[in-house]
């Protein structure tokens, strides 16, 4: 099966149909089984604050949601999750927040500068959101090797029912390609079945993504929190996520895709069938399970009263019990 010379039309077609392609996914297995074999990346995600100035219509810690309990890690915290963390096998650590102008670069320079000290052969990525040039290059001189930031949605006009006035789509890809520019492992990607969105807009987000050329593509279902505009609307389904995780790894054979708990979230096996379907990373939870109820993007996240190395253990044997296997990396992408 060969995607790549499909037009706009006939990939619109696959993403609109309803049954569940079991060639689409056997292939898309095969080709990350050529590249990858059967080693899944793991990535230590460490939620250091859910304090967020974007109120981005969808998502539960934005700052319009007067019911979320707000927090902040402190660097002590980050780096005992860190330690925790490496002693568990893990060789990349992701620090993910909100948009928290606390957290300036006088504070972010030094907090990556010493994990990178005290954990020289880590990956270090970021997921802090749209900076300036200088900002990324300042975390980039610091320490940083990866940043993910995902584009949501490509079309304009979409982009636009799913934010507030003030952000802008454009902007969030001009700091995609300004994070190319200096050198990053960059990762991007998109909700599947987000409110307005249509078979249309997902193809427009492949192509997006065909022109960034990212290292890692990070995609899930739309699932709606309670607290936002969208919380009566419908959620992302398995089916359709799992088809476009298998698109993209017929897209981009060496990519990083993860098999997010979002997957997990809708579908108690959500993350096996994602890493069957063509993905091959997994994001464990590091963060202190004091604050894990307290990052909630959407409703009923899975994993929020795991201790680490339960999380670690559990996922394990769940990945194994696919047919796969968890390997101790930093897990960078192929060239």
């Amino acid at each position: 099966m060969n995607l790549t010379s499909l037009s706009n039309k006939e990939l619109a077609e696959i993403i609109s149909t309803d049954k569940y392609d079991e060639e689409l996914i056997r292939s898309a297995d095969a080709i990350r089984r050529e590249h990858y074999g059967t080693d899944v990346y793991i990535r230590g995600l460490i939620e250091f604050t859910n304090i967020c100035k974007n109120d981005c219509l969808y998502c539960g810690i934005r700052c319009g949601n007067g019911n979320a309990e707000r927090y902040r890690l402190s660097r002590e915290d980050i780096l005992s999750c860190c330690e925790n963390g490496y002693e568990l096998g893990f060789r990349t650590f992701v620090l993910q927040g909100g948009e928290d102008p606390y957290y300036t670069d006088e504070i972010i320079c030094p907090l990556v500068s010493e994990i990178k000290s005290r954990f020289p052969d880590c990956a270090i990525t970021l997921s802090i959101g749209e900076k300036e040039r200088e900002s990324y290059a300042a975390y980039k001189e610091a320490g940083a090797d990866r940043y993910l930031l995902r584009h949501e949605t490509a079309n304009s006009e979409h982009y636009s029912r799913l934010h507030p006035d003030n952000m802008s789509g454009e902007h969030r890809k001009q700091c995609l390609f300004t994070l190319k520019e200096l050198g990053y492992q960059v990762g991007s990607g998109f909700m599947v079945g987000s409110p307005y969105q249509t078979a249309e807009n997902l193809v427009e987000d492949l192509r997006f993504l065909q022109t960034l050329e990212p290292d890692m593509i990070g995609i899930g279902p739309f699932i709606p929190h309670k607290d936002t505009p969208f919380g009566d609307s419908p959620g992302g389904t398995l089916e359709l996520t799992l088809r476009m995780v298998a698109i993209l790894r017929h897209l981009f054979p060496k990519a990083l895709i993860p098999s997010t708990t979002a997957l997990g979230t809708i579908h108690p096996l959500g993350r096996e069938m994602g890493l069957k379907a063509g993905a091959n990373v997994v994001m464990p939870n590091l963060s202190p399970v004091k604050v894990r109820k307290l990052y909630t993007l959407y409703d009923n996240k899975i994993c929020t009263g795991e201790e680490a190395a339960e999380c670690r253990g559990c996922l394990e044997r769940r990945v194994e019990s696919a047919g796969y296997k968890i390997v101790v990396s930093r897990g960078d992408v192929k060239r």
